[in-house]
């Protein structure tokens, strides 16, 4: 499934691009990779291949014959990896696995570090890459993460609950409070808006980036909310008759898992930035049912 040049360094600090990479990586070819992670993708190399180690950026490039790297917002060290392979001659894929920020992916302290090639994984990063990255050769490379987690996940049962995935909204919005914290209130206040019954049971799947307990307050004072403990998001989504979060990965798999995918974005944050048709984004219901 990655058709480079052998031996390969995989270099991923974010979740995101991790899981689609891994996932592209059968056991013999990861004999030939270089593994370089950090932070989630650490955790999620070491389950798929425990025996197989992660080495120092410096000890895959200096083997390496091509590179492919995650594009996350999280650390430098994937900007860093492809500033070294740029220097070093080594051919360079980047993965984009979301569909936001683009450009400010490349970019560290105002430097850009650009690959030598994209791969993006739907039709809608591909237009977005080719719209931005004139200069790029841009790849649509299929998702098997996204497939195996929706089937993983099953059918949506009848008298499933709400799966909440939480994501870093990384700004306050002017109001003073995580954007994340407010997309919860906002969907507890309005849930109603979406056909959700007012009591049907939630629960709450914290970020990989998250810190632990981050949400523990917050819980304890909605008692109708529970800490979503599922080893993977096939598993939490498994119990979900409805998925909400904000604008993050996880409601495209509810959407192949035949979820509905709620984004609880309040009606003062920026548009969610999913360009898929089949989000419902729950201001606009609210908007639709309260109009002025």
């Amino acid at each position: 499934m990655i058709d480079l040049a052998s031996p390969i360094a995989i270099v991923a600090h974010d979740a995101g691009a991790a899981n689609i990479i891994v996932n592209w990586v059968d056991a013999a070819i990861a004999k030939s990779c270089r593994p370089v992670m950090e932070g989630p993708a650490l955790k999620i190399w070491r389950e798929r291949f425990p025996d197989h180690l992660p080495c120092s950026l410096s000890e895959a490039l200096g083997s390496a014959a091509s590179m492919i790297s995650g594009t996350g917002w999280a650390s430098d060290l994937e900007h860093e990896a492809r500033a070294a392979a740029r220097h070093a001659g080594i051919h360079s894929v980047a993965v984009i696995d979301h569909w936001l920020n683009y450009r400010a992916r490349f970019s560290r302290s105002g430097i850009e570090v650009l690959p030598d090639e994209i791969w993006v994984t739907d039709k809608y990063a591909y237009v977005l890459a080719r719209d931005i990255f004139r200069d790029v050769p841009v790849q649509q490379k299929p998702n098997l993460y996204l497939d195996r987690q929706a089937k993983a996940a099953g059918p949506r049962p009848d008298n499933g609950d709400l799966l909440f995935v939480a994501e870093p909204a990384r700004s306050e919005w002017g109001r003073g409070r995580a954007g994340e914290f407010q997309a919860l209130d906002y969907l507890t206040q309005h849930a109603g808006a979406a056909g959700i019954p007012s009591d049907c049971p939630m629960r709450l799947r914290p970020h990989p980036s998250d810190p632990p307990g981050k949400y523990d307050a917050w819980i304890n004072s909605h008692p109708n909310w529970c800490l979503d403990d599922s080893r993977d998001i096939a598993e939490a989504i498994r119990g979900a008759r409805w998925v909400a979060g904000l604008q993050s990965f996880a409601l495209v798999v509810a959407i192949a898992a035949d979820r509905p995918a709620l984004s609880a974005l309040p009606d003062h944050a920026p548009a969610c930035a999913l360009p898929h048709d089949k989000v419902v984004h729950l201001r606009r219901l609210v908007a639709s049912q309260n109009p002025e």
